[in-house]
């Protein structure tokens, strides 16, 4: 699948979001363990029985095998919105292609509904659901996201492209 920034840690300035999941054993500059990130991912209800870790500081890489491409991109977002991930390498086997999607950073001030203009026109905001829906169960409401946060927009016919 290839590799993916985060920058949810301090090196990058930011701010980490208090509402970001902090496994056990993570730090500001540095992943949680390795059977931590896989607890985190079951927490959100995805399979990781097939999933390796590896942990590097604040670098994860991820192999194994993975049902759908969703399934793969929901694993890689489950691990890299925790504290301490700068980034992630993921080598996970798909078994099912799926329609593509890209990723996108939530900034302050966004919404569901705001970013699906955004992304796929103005008066589109309805398609508000179909993003909660591309990034359930690591979303449990359409009203609880925060700065930082990365989440899986679906690519649709006329979407203005990625953020």
């Amino acid at each position: 699948m290839g590799l993916f920034n985060f920058w949810n840690n301090s090196k990058s300035g930011e701010q980490i979001d208090k509402n970001a999941p902090s496994p056990k054993g993570a730090t500001e500059n540095a992943a949680a363990p390795a059977d931590e990130l896989k607890k985190e991912i079951e927490k959100k209800g995805l399979d990781a029985s097939k999933i390796e870790i590896s942990v590097e500081g604040d670098k994860v890489k991820l192999g194994g095998k993975a049902a759908s491409t969703s399934d793969a991109e929901k694993i890689v977002l489950a691990v890299g919105n925790t504290k301490g991930v700068s980034q992630v390498e993921s080598n996970i086997v798909v078994g099912k292609q799926e329609t593509e999607s890209f990723f996108y950073k939530v900034r302050q001030g966004d919404t569901l509904w705001k970013i699906a203009e955004t992304q796929y026109g103005q008066g589109k905001g309805g398609k508000y659901e179909e993003i909660f829906a591309a990034n359930r169960p690591l979303l449990s409401d359409p009203d609880k996201i925060y700065p930082g946060q990365v989440l899986r927009i679906p690519k649709a016919q006329g979407a203005a492209g990625q953020a």
